[in-house]
């Protein structure tokens, strides 16, 4: 096995400019110990959803099915890019090699993109559920396994190019994890990354943010028209949602912003925390959205916590009419529980 350097060095895998990245070998054992939670942590919880979303029907509605498949897509990223990356950062060098690096590069953009595709898809399910903005047109489970599909498609044709010569996928960070090239100034790496984060990052977090506006809009003028109890049980749900997609920005723009600063500035010095940090903070986010639905929908604590707990329920739900769900109908009509 060829020392870290050298393997860093061999222009099979490399980091983008062939140097070492300056990392203590503390820092990388920091990593690998903090990925290790993160990876243990997000199966569990990801495997929960997935879990009690197909054992009860109460909670098999479109929203739902598209929650499993952010579980999935997180699932996904935990696989082949968290747990190697605790054994990489372990060891202190990357071990997979060429091939490895590609395909860790290609399923961690594949699931990632994914993810963000599913998240802008929830918050149009939000929007047509609330807002009905097509009249009587419902957005119906149909609607949203044609949406899950776009959302896979979508996110294979536009992680699929680098396996064909425009863009490529190589080692980042502190070199023991792989991506998309990103720091390469070979102008295919440069047009591919322009394009993957505008298409791909930019245009879900466009609907993501024209949803949510809408639908927050709404909900104030439910409110002013008499419909309070009812808009607040519903504000409940859509803050969850947007709870989930904050975090998940939150775990991602850093990472895009990284990766764009250095596209278009690709003299810019940065220290290695600066390059190392938004990487595993996108990895990192597949803890957020279970947490954030089991914590914030008591329905789904129903199930969810009892099964973490090994059949104990530390604390029962007080209001089982909490479990209710509430559909908001258009402004001109009442707000009724479903």
């Amino acid at each position: 096995m060829a020392s870290f350097p050298e393997f860093l060095n061999d222009s099979s895998v490399h980091d983008g400019s062939g140097a070492k990245v300056p990392l203590p070998w503390a820092g990388f054992i920091m990593l690998s110990l903090l990925m290790a939670v993160f990876s243990i942590t997000a199966v569990v919880l990801n495997a929960t959803v997935i879990v009690i979303t197909l054992r009860h029907k109460q909670l098999r509605q479109p929203l739902n099915f598209a929650l499993v498949n952010l579980a999935v897509a997180d699932l996904g990223i935990t696989l082949t890019g968290s747990v190697p990356s605790v054994v990489t950062n372990a060891l202190g060098y990357y071990i997979l090699g060429r091939v490895g690096c590609v395909l860790e590069g290609f399923c961690v953009a594949l699931f990632g993109i994914t993810a963000l595709c599913t998240v802008a898809l929830i918050a149009v399910e939000r929007l047509f559920v609330v807002c009905k903005p097509l009249g009587t047109i419902k957005f119906q489970t149909k609607h949203a396994a044609g949406g899950l599909l776009l959302s896979w498609l979508w996110s294979l044709v536009w992680n699929s190019p680098p396996l064909f010569g425009w863009g490529s996928y190589q080692l980042e960070g502190a070199g023991t994890s792989c991506g998309p090239d990103w720091q390469s100034r070979d102008l295919k790496n440069v047009s591919y990354i322009i394009c993957y984060f505008s298409l791909c990052f930019a245009v879900p977090f466009f609907i993501i943010v024209v949803s949510y506006s809408w639908l927050l809009y709404t909900l104030r003028q439910v409110a002013k028209v008499g419909g309070c109890v009812a808009a607040r049980a519903e504000s409940k749900v859509t803050w969850m949602v947007v709870m989930m997609v904050f975090a998940f920005l939150v775990s991602w723009l850093p990472y895009a912003t990284l990766a764009l600063t250095v596209v278009f500035n690709p003299d810019v010095q940065l220290p290695v925390l600066v390059k190392v940090v938004p990487i595993y903070m996108a990895k990192s986010s597949t803890i957020y959205n279970p947490l954030i639905y089991i914590y914030m929908n008591k329905q789904f604590q129903k199930y969810a916590i009892p099964l973490l707990m090994c059949g104990r329920d530390p604390w029962p739900s007080e209001d089982d009419l909490s479990d209710v769900q509430t559909v908001v109908s258009p402004l001109n009509n009442k707000i009724s529980p479903e």
